[in-house]
């Protein structure tokens, strides 16, 4: 059966065992693909597999058809926060630890023998068998596994080459030893860079069986090494997390919970010092909350009743209660540490084309292998030069380091920027950040803090600043309007407490009305005040009329029949936006403001941050913006977009580069392909430096990985290259990737 675009389709992460390089997993990908209804993606870093599947596919086939490849695969466990770190992280490692102890221990000798002509006694041939045998059995078994499992299936991958190359340097040695002049007292073996003809019976290539297997295990256990450290920036993610919550019952009592027992709805106790254990709402007590572990923002945000906190963030002041509203893997530190994961789960373009190569180029390795094997015998360089020669191509052919071009850059760079509260949804994001040259920016709550704000106080020369927003912040506290708030906070923030009003009265799209410490005070707009036959004065008459040209809504204050203030009520402009416009536009970006406020309020924002009048579209209905984006791309740009609102989505999914804020609704950081933590515009840039930078690596370390293999295979095939010498380098190569990967956590914010 093959599913239909009707079909319902699931996705499962699966955990694959048995990899030892790209090309298992391109294998593995291409069995899952060639089922009914299935899509797959197989990382090689990562050992797991994404699979989409339909129909009549269960997971059970999946893992059967896995296994039927030659390898295991099952759904991973549920993560269990370990006590002693790292303990399981060493029960992976000792194994391949301790076969690379028992290589390198005995592979030192025989190589040491090998090359030094010096320390060759009378039998130091058979020592070296002696030493040799071990390491070309038990430590490269893991090798000799994989060759035989693969060749069950029809299939060659890096593995088959290490097992032919040691496993012929290995039999050749038997053979001159036993058979042929090799094994005779006083047999000597000059160490030589390239290839002496002769007829081979006395030569011996134990020191390329057994430092090939050395130098490849190194490579192996260090690419282990190295990609958990890759890695570690999720594991520090999901670590950041409380172990342990107190949770107060009905009756005021408290009991210690596992913070995975919470329910949304519970209400739980942070003590000062505590981590908040999940995302929640503040229903009692004040407090400032760090929240630079998860943000990144180093000023810790001041928190009451009503406020929404983070789960992880820490509390530093004052005893909190909060009730949970997400819990488990609906809570902000949950769904960035899965947007990290699926990141690092994903390939690009350019790594895809690599995975096909690899898959193909083992076979063609082998068949180089042989034809350089029959080109020495067939002009007369002697079995031993073209078998040093075939042995060499074997070994300095694996491309182990295309397979972790990708996958380590993109683990280190999306981990980085989660460190910098900049989360990359997936790798193909990457390729969208070179090409950008437009970037449009939604007004509120992007460019502006999206909450109305008091800028400004003008008053009479009878009237008092201090007087004004005492009456006029005491009777707006006392209505919801966003206005309103915008003036009492205003005032609390200026003076700190503020009178009760009495007779408080809301006039219906005109203002407030009451008494204030026997004062009756008017605040609203104008008309509120002819309404009292009061009119403004001239200078306050002027100062409303600037402020509303400005974008600004001015508030008129009167009290005891005058007029006396005309207060500035507008969304302000983020202090850091001027800065972020800057480093967007050095970035080569043109910043375009997009609202759907008026223009005269979208030019003043404009101004404000230092975007030019002809790059504001302004008045522009929520579900246009999409259009708009569309006309940018019509025209042939290439576009960014950053939004925070539901409004925005639509918008965010057209352009070429969605970044939502996440300090915004789901949907548009859903629709985002950046999530930038922090409501910092800045943050934008350096999100978009820290993607170019890391495709900036994928791309060198390709390149490096296909130079390597395409230089070093004529010198192999010429007999320039000794085999030991050829699988240090091949070792190299890959620890070479996997370190040029890491250079990205160095990685820092713009200042």
């Amino acid at each position: 059966m093959t599913t239909t675009a009707s079909d319902p389709t699931t996705e499962v992460e699966l955990a694959i065992g048995g990899m030892t390089c790209a090309s298992c997993a391109a294998r593995i990908e291409k069995k899952l693909n060639r089922m009914d209804g299935v899509t797959a993606t197989v990382n090689y870093a990562t050992e797991k597999a994404k699979v989409s599947y339909g129909g009549d596919v269960s997971v059970q086939d999946l893992i059967a058809t896995v296994e039927a490849t030659g390898y295991t695969a099952q759904e991973p466990a549920p993560p269990v926060r370990e006590e002693a770190g790292g303990a399981d992280e060493d029960d992976e490692l000792r194994p391949l630890r301790q076969r690379l102890v028992t290589a390198v221990t005995l592979a030192v000798p025989v190589v040491a023998m090998a090359m030094i002509p010096a320390l060759q006694f009378e039998y130091w041939q058979w020592l070296s068998l002696t030493l040799a045998a071990p390491v070309v059995t038990y430590a490269a078994w893991p090798f000799h596994k994989a060759a035989l499992t693969n060749l069950r299936h029809g299939a060659a991958t890096m593995d088959t080459l290490i097992s032919v190359g040691t496993s012929a340097a290995f039999l050749w040695s038997l053979w001159a030893l036993f058979l042929g002049t090799a094994g005779e007292p006083g047999m000597t073996h000059p160490f030589e860079l390239t290839i002496s003809r002769g007829d081979g019976s006395g030569n011996i290539y134990l020191e390329a069986a057994a430092g090939v297997t050395a130098f490849i295990l190194a490579g192996r256990y260090f690419e282990a090494r190295s990609k958990r450290k890759a890695g570690a920036a999720l594991k520090a993610l999901l670590e950041l997390g409380a172990k342990d919550v107190t949770v107060l019952g009905a009756d005021g009592g408290e009991r210690t919970i596992a913070v995975s027992e919470l329910t949304v709805g519970d209400r739980f106790l942070v003590r000062p010092g505590e981590k908040i254990a999940t995302d929640g709402t503040v229903v009692e007590g004040s407090s400032a909350v760090d929240a630079s572990m998860l943000t990144g923002e180093s000023v810790p945000v001041e928190v009451a009743q009503g406020d929404p906190v983070t789960g992880a963030t820490i509390n530093a002041g004052g005893r909190l209660v909060v009730e949970a509203t997400r819990v488990g893997a609906d809570t902000q530190l949950a769904r960035m540490a899965k947007l990290v994961e699926d990141a690092q789960n994903g390939k690009a373009a350019a790594q895809r084309l690599a995975d096909r190569i690899s898959a193909v180029f083992v076979p063609i390795v082998i068949a180089l292998a042989l034809g350089t094997l029959g080109f020495w015998l067939g002009n007369g360089a002697g079995p031993a030069a073209a078998f040093t020669a075939g042995v060499a191509v074997l070994i300095i052919a694996c491309p182990c380091a295309l397979g972790l071009a990708t996958p380590t850059a993109l683990m280190v760079g999306t981990g980085r920027g989660a460190q910098l509260g900049i989360l990359i949804k997936g790798p193909e994001v990457l390729e969208s950040t070179r090409k950008v040259d437009t970037i449009v920016l939604d007004k509120t709550g992007t460019v502006t803090t999206g909450r109305m704000t008091l800028l400004a106080v003008h008053t009479t020369e009878e009237a008092d600043e201090a007087e004004v927003l005492r009456l006029a912040g005491a009777l707006e506290h006392a209505s919801e309007h966003p206005i309103a708030r915008a003036v009492a906070d205003g005032a609390l923030e200026k003076l700190g407490a503020l009178p009760t009003p009495e007779d408080f009265a809301n006039v219906p799209g005109l203002g407030v009305q009451g008494i204030v410490d026997g004062h009756a005070v008017l605040v609203g707009r104008e008309r509120l005040l002819e309404e009292w036959a009061m009119e403004l004065p001239e200078d306050l008459a002027r100062a409303k009329s600037e402020a509303e040209a400005a974008g600004r809504t001015a508030v008129a204050v009167a009290w005891d029949g005058e007029a006396r203030a005309v207060l500035d009520v507008a969304d302000a402009v983020k202090e850091t936006s001027p800065e972020a416009v800057r480093r967007l536009r050095t970035l080569g970006l043109t910043p375009i403001l997009l609202t759907g406020d008026n223009e005269a309020v979208a030019h003043a924002v404009a101004r404000e941050v230092g975007i030019a009048p002809e790059d504001v579209i302004a008045e522009v209905l929520p579900q246009d913006k999409a259009d708009v984006v569309k006309r940018l791309q019509g025209e042939g740009r290439s576009v960014a977009m950053v939004g925070d609102g539901v409004n925005d989505a639509a918008a965010l999914a057209q352009a070429d580069l969605g970044l939502a804020m996440g300090t915004g609704t789901d949907a548009a950081i859903e629709a985002g392909d950046l999530t930038l933590v922090r409501g910092d515009l800045r943050v934008a840039a350096d999100a978009i430096r820290l993607a170019r930078r890391t495709l900036g690596t994928i791309r060198s370390n390709l390149f490096w990985a296909f130079a390597y293999n395409v230089g070093a295979l004529p010198l192999a095939a010429a007999g320039l290259l000794n085999p030991m010498i050829a699988g240090a380098a091949m070792a190299f190569s890959s620890v070479f990737v996997v370190g040029n990967s890491l250079r990205l956590r160095s990685f820092r914010a713009a200042s």
